[in-house]
């Protein structure tokens, strides 16, 4: 991309019943400052009209372009790949994700651009702004130093964040088209993203910089984690071997199936939930993380069905 010309940018919004928020969404990333956007969007059969709205608003703008109906996804992840896998963005600089009810600041996609090439990196997240109906307000902080197995662990914070060099980008829609059923079986579409980016030798930036509104309702199907019962339910669905299972899948999918660590923990014996939890340092990035981490390695070493 020329330095004097403006980027593109591709946005893949997934949509599911986001009729009611999808108008100031949209809105907010239609107004994005110095950037040019086309948001492509892909909906999940749904019953409240947001086909309709989504169509209304594809008539309305030239840069918004509805993806032909598909079968039901059962889930955001599903749906993402699908965008991935069906949008041709070629022609953009950047690629980004879009959730359908949040609020994104007007200089959040320029931002992540202009970082992305002060810090000569290929990814970019961010902290977020979580925010509440009864006008609450919370800073959820994802920008930690990144460690050496993170990312077989975690995301880089909330997909909606995520913009990536259409290099990137590229990379991952060839590795979701070549391995389309097994891709289909994670569960998060943005953690599966920055992993592929970090273990193909890609830089990703993660901005203490909060650069949306991340809004939070009953409906959210992955919202904030906050507090201790979101502490102690994370430890159970960890320790109930979900985690580990996706980390394994993620793992074979980027190519660190082989890897020496990897191999030391893929077949979920004792020994191998052990060695996770004495290099909870190196695989979460957030302190109070590797504590959880450490306690469901452990856990799962002594009272799992490690062997």
């Amino acid at each position: 991309m020329n330095a004097c010309t403006t980027p593109k940018i591709a946005i893949a919004l997934a949509v599911f019943n986001g009729a009611l928020w999808l108008p100031e969404q949209v809105n907010s990333i239609l107004v994005q400052q110095d950037v040019d956007v086309t948001i492509f969007i892909s909906i999940d059969p749904s019953v409240d009209g947001s086909e309709v709205l989504c169509d209304m608003f594809a008539k309305q703008h030239d840069n918004i372009i509805v993806l032909p109906n598909a079968s039901k996804f059962g889930g955001a992840a599903k749906n993402f790949f699908r965008l991935i896998r069906d949008v041709d963005f070629s022609g953009f600089d950047y690629f980004a994700f879009a959730d359908q009810d949040d609020v994104w600041f007007e200089d959040k996609l320029i931002n992540a651009v202009n970082k992305i090439v002060e810090t000569k990196s290929d990814g970019y997240s961010s902290n977020v702004l979580a925010f509440w109906s009864n006008g609450d307000k919370k800073l959820i902080e994802k920008a930690q130093p990144q460690r050496e197995w993170d990312y077989l662990f975690e995301a880089a914070g909330p997909g909606c964040t995520y913009v990536m060099t259409v290099e990137l980008a590229s990379e991952i829609k060839q590795t979701v088209i070549a391995s389309w059923l097994e891709v289909n079986q994670l569960g998060l579409h943005d953690w599966f993203s920055y992993a592929y980016a970090r273990a193909n030798g890609f830089k990703w930036y993660i901005d203490l910089w909060p650069s949306m509104l991340y809004r939070q309702h009953a409906n959210n199907q992955v919202g904030v984690n906050a507090g201790w019962q979101a502490f102690l339910y994370r430890l159970k669905k960890i320790s109930s071997g979900w985690g580990i299972k996706q980390s394994a899948l993620i793992a074979k999918l980027i190519g660190k199936s082989d890897d020496a660590f990897v191999k030391s923990w893929r077949g979920f014996g004792r020994y191998g939930f052990l060695k996770l939890a004495f290099n909870a340092n190196k695989c979460r990035r957030k302190p109070t993380e590797r504590v959880l981490f450490f306690c469901a390695g452990f856990s799962m070493a002594m009272f799992g069905n490690g062997k």
